[in-house]
């Protein structure tokens, strides 16, 4: 079976207000909750025990199943993502893990764009503010780091 699951009113608040201190992990992936992702579009985008953190959002009433299919077996010739939104897409979820990583809440806004980026322009346009916050929170040094390592060369 997969759900679907979306951001009850507590959700919501929770992503506003900081009422009841999420613990970063959770909050983060309240973050990514958006009433269209699956779980196992989740999972990818969590990471460090997405089920658990699903779970808690869940039970604590964050977060709610607004439904639920179940899984149908993949086509034999069933078409992948082209390489280059492969690629798109994990260079987003790597720049959004390190960026919440080093700054925690601060990177909460920028990485809301970062997630909603369809293309590569949209992306880098993302990336650089998100290089910006570190330069100002962390440091060149940081900043440089994030920069080499996400965005693309002459930018």
């Amino acid at each position: 079976m997969s759900s679907v699951y979306r951001k009850t009113d507590k959700g919501l608040a929770e992503i506003e207000t900081r009422a009841h201190r999420l613990a970063p992990r959770l909050r983060t992936a309240l973050i990514m909750v958006d009433g269209k992702r699956s779980d196992d579009e989740l999972r990818k985008l969590i990471m460090t025990d997405a089920d658990g953190a699903l779970k808690s959002l869940l039970d604590e009433g964050y977060v709610e199943i607004i439904s639920t299919t179940p899984q149908k077996p993949a086509p034999a010739a069933a078409p992948t993502p082209a390489a280059g939104q492969r690629a798109l897409d994990d260079v987003r979820r790597k720049a959004i893990r390190s960026l919440t990583e080093q700054v925690g809440p601060v990177a909460e806004a920028v990485a809301i764009k970062m997630e909603k980026a369809h293309n590569w322009e949209e992306l880098r346009h993302s990336l650089e503010i998100a290089q910006d916050i570190l330069r100002n929170t962390r440091g060149n040094t940081a900043a440089n780091e994030f920069g080499e390592r996400f965005l693309p060369p002459g930018t």
